[in-house]
């Protein structure tokens, strides 16, 4: 059977795991990928809207595929993802006629069952896929990457916590994504070896709140991981593994005992997401985060204290509703003070159904979210900047995910989480680099092999 496949992904990480889950569901079934929407037999949309423009993206993309769709009425048209949301509404299919199936966030099987009712694929092996992927795992638990990756993905997604019930009031996960809910840690550890085994170097452990891992779990075997810091000591163990990250924290979450374990376990790297979103306590009360500046402050301090050299990531908010001027420097001078290794820094964008958009007005007009966007952006420049220059003639560790092509340079990423180029006619794609640093920029790093 000659079929293929085409599916396109925006947004998070766990979007880009699900793709690859659903990708290679369809390869067990027959399905080749294909390079474009033009011609594929399946075309599926994996959305993300935790933002407008993200939302609009989407939009634009289902647009261009009513056409297709007209023109190849035998076309199987999915969407997936956040748009879809825990909860699908038949009125996303009134709306979008073309659109064939909807999909749940993390939740492939009614694409696959479709294809067995239509004569797609073969019925039995079709449900049987659908069944392993609604227990988040491939058919006789082997976790096959998408043909194009077997051998040439360096780095994978593995998500371990699905959906959020945290609720900030600016969130539209928890809506889209549902109930916070654990994966058993059986699973978790048989797919980190299966990637291993197909030559994956590096997985990052995935949630909303990463932190939260196992709080809902009863774990009937008192040997098996309780909490995230079980789980990398468990995930530690892997043979071929290189590395192991994990995202996103939260402040109110994370543990000395956490941090202990990135300290402790080699694999792990000592590098650690955890948003602040404000700088304000007024705003963060308002966003319900849960935590203050002070807080925050102290946390990194933790952090600091207890994991050498670590680098730490954060994500802002500017222009929430009500962030006055001074609520605004605030943040600003917090960034300043802390003087972290990145920033995420977005402007605030009322979701549908968040307490935000219920409740508070959007008060903040657009070119004044944009300033204190671009005003934010500027000092992380030179505060990366900084930070990033002390490298310069230092000898970094460097996992390589690839070649760029069009500039001719391998790239990689420092334990640290820095992008790393240098120059090389050897193949060094998955491999561990000596590079010393010949050059240091804010958002990247060039070198020369050792």
């Amino acid at each position: 059977m000659n079929v293929t496949y085409y599916i396109w992904t925006i947004g998070c990480a766990m979007n880009v795991a699900d793709s690859r889950r659903l990708a290679s569901a369809l390869e067990r079934l027959g399905y080749a990928p294909a390079d474009r929407p033009e011609g594929a037999d399946v075309v599926v949309l994996n959305t993300c809207v935790v933002r407008q423009s993200a939302e609009d993206r989407v939009y634009g993309r289902l647009g261009s595929l009513k056409p297709l769709k007209a023109r190849n009425p035998g076309m199987v048209v999915g969407l997936m993802g956040c748009l879809v949301g825990a909860r699908p509404a038949a009125s996303l299919c009134r709306r979008f006629p073309w659109v064939d199936v909807l999909m749940s966030p993390s939740e492939p099987q009614p694409l696959l069952e479709l294809l067995a009712e239509r004569g797609m694929a073969d019925g039995g092996r079709a449900l049987e896929a659908a069944e392993a992927a609604r227990r988040y795992r491939l058919q006789d638990g082997d976790l096959l990457l998408p043909a194009r990756e077997r051998g040439a993905l360096v780095s994978a997604y593995v998500p371990v916590v699905l959906g959020c019930s945290h609720a900030c009031s600016y969130c539209i996960i928890p809506y889209r994504r549902g109930a916070e809910r654990s994966r058993p840690p059986d699973e978790i550890v048989a797919e980190a070896k299966s990637l291993a085994a197909q030559g994956v170097k590096e997985i990052t452990l995935l949630g909303q709140i990463v932190d939260r891992y196992g709080l809902d779990l009863r774990a009937s075997d008192c040997n098996a991981p309780r909490t995230l810091a079980d789980l990398l000591r468990h995930i530690h163990e892997i043979e071929g593994l290189e590395r192991i990250r994990f995202l996103t924290s939260h402040p109110g979450w994370m543990t000395d005992e956490l941090l202990d374990a990135v300290a402790e376990l080699p694999k792990v790297c000592e590098h650690v997401e955890v948003p602040v979103q404000a700088g304000d306590d007024e705003v963060l009360a308002r966003m319900r985060r849960g935590y203050t500046a002070g807080d925050y402050r102290a946390l990194i301090a933790r952090i600091r204290e207890r994991i050498p050299r670590p680098s730490i990531a954060t994500d802002v908010i500017v222009g929430f509703p009500g962030e006055t001027e001074s609520q605004f420097q605030h943040t600003y001078d917090l960034l300043a003070e802390l003087r972290l290794d990145k920033a995420h820094i977005a402007r605030y964008s009322p979701r549908p159904q968040t307490l935000a958009a219920r409740r508070l007005p959007d008060d903040v007009p657009p070119e004044e979210k944009e300033r204190r966007r671009k005003a934010l952006d500027d000092l992380q420049a030179r505060v990366v900047g900084q930070i990033n220059s002390r490298l310069l003639g230092q000898t970094v560790e460097a996992l390589v995910e690839g070649r760029d092509e069009r500039k001719g340079r391998w790239y990689g990423r420092t334990r640290t989480c820095k992008l790393v180029f240098f120059e090389s006619e050897e193949d060094w794609r998955g491999r561990l680099a000596n590079v010393r640093i010949t050059w240091a920029g804010p958002w990247s790093l060039i070198g020369k092999i050792e």
